[in-house]
């Protein structure tokens, strides 16, 4: 993407004030989307995104500035009005730009040219008319597609150089269902690094069938009761509480600054002892996943709690230095516009030893929360709020009615110490993540897991 030379140039006159760490993110994304809605394409977009990001290290102070004019002078340029941000005697740093070597995961089998744009919209259409045809009730199916490739570079005055190219592909089917004055909304998605082979062994008339079915469900669905119970939380999905609730107190962006609820916690039990939990950026074609992270480290695979005890965090570098602990692999970015931060990629409670179906019969009252939805948490107290987009009621350990307007309230710390159930059909789920450095895909998962006296808001 650039030349080797230039960027040893570029990087010694961000040095050139006394900054002590300096490095230069290049980027480069094509983006395609599709939407439909009943019947008709309503948009479909295209993008490229091109420019670079240069970032400089004084300490644990830092000066960002990006472009896109990406010729030599403008590049210089733009590194040396960095640099001014930096007043501090200069340093003297030499660095050899070399390789990382990186194992090239993920490579994708159907390129996503290989159909045109119609064809794809054509796909979409059909997987729409399944839903709508699946019940009078369903008045609308809307479909969302999209596909991007990101090629990046990376140097940094440690003499990492890294390229690396990555594809992602998502599918999501909303279906809108409505009887009398009532109206009921389902979604459903998938996605992955992938081409389009995304949608291969998949059955899309069963897909479409199921969340057509989910929407007119709801309609029928009671209020739910409020009061203190325990909630079974399904498999995949379910793992947006653990991500929001645990994994954000567990980045360094706030560990660093003592504004989580897990500062100083390493080596302590904050869980029961049924839960493991890592954060892995190297599972095959998973959502979340990255060859290498936005710093140049490659990503990995970190155990986050074992046994109910805090065993690491995610840190980037910059927060690193604040801590005293190296990165490992896990800073990520929106796009070139914004600094680097710690993040998760792919975040998950680990399987345990029991069966769904037991841990559905050995509850005798509660709810059953199959579907997550949007929320908000306090990194500093770990106190949080989420919405249940879909949840049964849990009778004599059985699962009965289907009731709305669920909401599980607690504190992270103590809904992991009361996890009394861990199942073992751990899978994950799509979504995307917002924070400092922007919006970033994630995935989230964990097995069927039961959580004892957790606050429900619903209805008397």
């Amino acid at each position: 993407m650039l030349d080797k030379n230039l960027v040893a140039e570029i990087l010694n006159e961000a040095l050139s004030t006394g900054g002590d760490y300096a490095e230069i993110f290049v980027e480069n994304i094509l983006a395609n989307s599709l939407f439909t809605s009943n019947g008709k394409i309503k948009n479909s977009s295209s993008g490229l995104s091109y420019g670079a990001g240069i970032r400089i290290f004084d300490g644990v102070n830092f000066v960002y500035a990006y472009t896109n004019l990406m010729d030599r002078e403008n590049l210089l340029k733009t590194a040396k009005k960095a640099a001014l941000g930096v007043k501090s005697s200069k340093k003297d740093i030499t660095f050899d730009l070399r390789d990382l070597e990186l194992e090239r995961k993920h490579q994708i089998l159907k390129p996503f040219n290989t159909k045109s744009k119609k064809e794809k919209a054509d796909l979409m259409l059909k997987i729409s008319e399944y839903a709508l045809n699946a019940s009078p009730l369903v008045c609308k199916a809307d479909a969302n597609y999209q596909e991007t490739t990101r090629h990046t570079l990376l140097a940094n005055s440690l003499g990492v150089w890294t390229e690396d190219t990555i594809a992602r592909s998502r599918f999501h089917l909303a279906s809108i269902a409505q009887k009398d004055n009532v109206i009921e909304k389902a979604a459903d998605i998938f996605g992955g690094l992938y081409g389009l082979e995304l949608f291969e062994g998949r059955n899309m008339q069963e897909f479409a069938e199921n969340v057509a079915a989910d929407s007119v469900s709801r309609l029928s669905a009671e209020f739910c009761p409020s009061g203190k119970m325990d909630a079974v939380i399904a498999n995949g999905m379910g793992g947006i509480i653990f991500h929001e609730a645990c994994g954000h107190s567990l980045e360094a962006t706030s560990v660093a600054i003592n504004a989580s609820v897990m500062c100083g916690k390493l080596g302590q039990q904050i869980a029961s002892p049924l839960v493991t939990a890592y954060d892995d950026a190297t599972i095959d074609h998973a959502w979340g996943s990255i060859n290498v992270d936005d710093e140049g480290v490659k990503g990995q695979r970190k155990l986050l709690i074992e046994n109910g005890i805090l065993k690491s965090y995610m840190v980037d570098r910059l927060n690193g230095r604040r801590m005293g602990m190296e990165p490992n692999g896990c800073s990520r970015r929106q796009n070139y516009t914004f600094a680097p931060t710690s993040r998760m990629s792919n975040t998950f409670i680990a399987n345990g030893k029991s069966t769904h179906d037991e841990i559905i019969a050995n509850t005798e009252k509660g709810i059953y929360a199959v579907r997550m939805g949007g929320g908000s948490v306090k990194t500093m107290t770990g106190d949080f709020n989420f919405s249940v987009d879909k949840a049964f009621l849990i009778e004599k350990g059985k699962i009965t009615k289907q009731v709305k307007g669920a909401k599980l309230i607690g504190s992270e710390l103590e809904v992991l110490q009361n996890i009394d159930m861990v199942g073992n059909n751990m899978c994950l789920a799509y979504g995307t993540c917002s924070s400092i450095s922007g919006i970033v895909p994630v995935s989230f998962g964990q097995p069927t897991i039961r959580v004892r006296n957790i606050t429900v808001g619903g209805q008397k």
